[in-house]
């Protein structure tokens, strides 16, 4: 029986509500930049540079501006073409207009402005412009300055001419709206990361970024392009062949572009692209690269004899064991899938890709003998390193499906089966191990002591890195499994913690449990479980009252304001060892008081180039790396 007359009933055609312009990007602004914390603030200024570099792939654009001006706001220039300012033939008002209050309005539907690009779907500067307190644009062109400014998405002046000038280009500047933005605080080296990719990618592109509140300014040009990028990767590794091997190609309107280089450590790391846009998941043009790598060694190693008829072939793994590649195709319409839309999906693009690597790499090495050998050895060492590291695998496996009571006997384990509420402590030494099972919560935290440093992955096969006892035992407590056969869902805590003592050592051992989390752990990085604790370096007592400080500018702080009266005196806590249970407990362990940091991966370039530099096996670079960065170090004692 209907209801009439009882508007909590009715749906008629005046419920249904119209957003007119940019207002559905206001009301929804998630749906259109990921969203309103960081990560989307961030993605803002990415937005205004992909349109500049859309002008670099179209062969207009040499030079690119950034950046972070006082008053929190952003300004990209760039020496492109400049956005068009004459009228739009259907709506009858500047071009430049159009495409900042419009979306799906752009230049790069069809292919007469732009053969490829990284921004296929005419959202991008317009969704700045919605999301934006203001924003300004500047167009240079036909021998004027036009400019206009927008608030809030909405045009504010109109488009005119404000002077005279002898260039092309394009300047945008906007403040992130505070109304959308939980907060505006732009992090220095999120863009910077980003910038040095777009660097490598476009070779001889000169970008330039400048923090204007610290003054800092970083400038980016690589006339090497992707085969600097491989180098950068590199740096401080013995490689083969020297010089990164380098592949060039256009076939049918598809561009390939590949540049690797083998080094003497294990770690594979591959970057694949798709029009500038990192394919984080890989795809069909990743795929077509490793193919074609593994069909041409395994082609090779037969011809030259090197293995028996009745051996069977080496496997992708034992061929890519210690590559560095960087894979960059561009293409007219790529269609992105996967979790994260970061997956190439061109059926089409794997067998170009493939073709084109094959004939490529088979050219260099029939004409560089010597390096195919030395690549070709280095593989069949891995494949015999294979089956060691299947039966410690195997191992490693029994061991995680077995129950609770099987885990490492130094594991000091917690009742919570709930993954979510619980915590591993990976303790440098039996004393401090001691100390933290004595003063934990037992209910949440669990206690793994670590006996000395554990072995350097940077420098180890894998066979070895599962043959070592406190690897396999901290494999075993986590219950994830690693490289192919990791699986984060198994995860038996979300947080890790690593608390070493507050000296050299601690600090060397915490780089080497990062290096092995990095490498064949990376999951728990960037999922946000892995934390380093802080424990404190005195203890200072006056009186009934004492304080824990972590720092020596806190001691002289407090120093100066207790001593007036005398009768202070300081401990020095040189390791987790001297505190006892109670004391680790309040300083370091209790949530409410304790200070932890989370881990967090911001730039994976630079974070493979600097595990790389300080776990490799050359010394110069790494001295040159710590002497650069030392008066860069805060918090050298934490």
């Amino acid at each position: 029986m209907s209801k009439k007359g009882n508007s909590n009933h009715d749906y008629n055609a005046e419920h249904i509500q119209v957003l007119e312009g940019l207002e559905a990007v206001r009301l929804r602004p998630s749906m259109y930049i990921g969203s309103t914390a960081s990560r989307g603030l961030h993605h803002l200024v990415f937005e205004v540079v992909d349109n500049s570099i859309d002008e670099v792939l179209a062969g207009f654009c040499k030079l690119i501006k950034i950046t972070i001006n006082t008053d929190k706001s952003i300004t990209v220039v760039d020496d492109g073409r400049g956005i068009p300012v004459e009228n739009h033939p259907q709506e009858k008002r500047p071009a430049v207009e159009v495409v900042l209050t419009t979306l799906h309005a752009g230049g790069k539907f069809g292919n007469e402005s732009y053969r490829v690009a990284g921004g296929l779907h005419g959202v991008g500067v317009s969704v700045v412009n919605a999301l934006s307190e203001w924003l300004e644009v500047e167009v240079y062109r036909d021998g004027k300055i036009y400019s206009q400014r927008y608030k809030r998405g909405q045009k504010a002046t109109s488009l005119k001419a404000t002077g005279s000038v002898n260039k092309t280009g394009t300047k945008i500047t906007f403040l992130p709206d505070s109304e959308i933005f939980e907060k505006i605080d732009f992090e220095n080296e999120v863009i910077i990361q980003r910038l040095r990719e777009l660097a490598f990618l476009n070779k001889g592109t000169k970008i330039i970024f400048k923090d204007m509140r610290s003054g800092r300014e970083e400038k980016f040009k690589y006339d090497g392009g992707i085969m600097q990028y491989v180098a950068y990767l590199n740096q401080g590794k013995e490689t083969v062949p020297t010089k990164p091997l380098y592949v060039h190609k256009s076939v049918n309107g598809f561009e390939v572009e590949m540049a690797l280089q083998y080094h003497a450590g294990y770690a594979e790391v591959i970057y694949s692209y798709a029009n500038n846009i990192h394919t984080q998941e890989g795809g069909t043009h990743e795929y077509g690269f490793k193919v074609a790598l593994t069909r041409l060694i395994n082609d090779f190693t037969r011809k030259l004899g090197l293995l028996k008829d009745s051996q069977g072939n080496l496997s992708g793994e034992d061929i890519r064991e210690g590559l560095t590649a960087v894979l960059s195709i561009k293409l007219m319409d790529p269609q992105f899938e996967g979790q994260t839309k970061t997956k190439l999906g061109n059926s089409e693009v794997r067998s170009i890709v493939d073709n084109i690597c094959y004939e490529s790499i088979e050219a260099y090495l029939e004409q560089n003998p010597a390096v195919a050998r030395r690549i070709i050895e280095k593989a069949i060492r891995a494949s015999r390193a294979r089956e060691a590291a299947r039966k410690a695998r195997e191992l490693t496996r029994r061991k995680n499906a077995l129950e609770i009571t099987n885990l490492p006997g130094k594991l000091a384990d917690c009742t919570t089966k709930d993954p979510g509420e619980s915590e591993l402590y990976l303790v440098e030494g039996d004393s401090a191990g001691g100390s933290a099972k004595q003063g934990r919560d037992r209910r949440f935290q669990a206690i793994l002591p670590l006996r000395g440093k554990i072995l350097n992955v940077e420098k180890a096969r894998l066979d070895k890195i599962l043959a070592n006892e406190e690897i396999r035992n901290l494999i075993t407590a986590l219950g994830t499994g690693i490289e192919n056969e990791f699986d984060i869902k198994r995860t038996r805590y979300h947080k890790i913690i690593i608390m070493t003592d507050a000296d050299v050592d601690g600090s060397h051992i915490r780089v080497l449990l990062l290096t092995f989390f990095y490498r064949f752990m990376h999951h728990l990085i960037t999922s946000g479980f892995i934390y380093i604790a802080q424990p404190p370096l005195f203890k200072v007592k006056k009186g009934k009252k004492e304080q824990y400080l972590f720092r020596e500018e806190e001691l002289d702080k407090l120093l100066n304001e207790w001593t007036r009266d005398g009768g202070v005196s300081v401990q020095r806590y040189k390791g987790l060892g001297e505190m006892n249970p109670d004391q680790l407990w309040e300083t370091t362990m209790n949530p409410e008081t304790r200070t932890i940091k989370r881990v967090e991966l911001i730039d994976t370039i630079q974070a493979d180039n600097i595990f790389g530099v300080l776990m490799g096996d050359k010394v110069e670079p790494r001295r040159k790396f710590i002497e650069d960065n030392a008066r860069l170090v805060q918090n050298l004692d934490i």
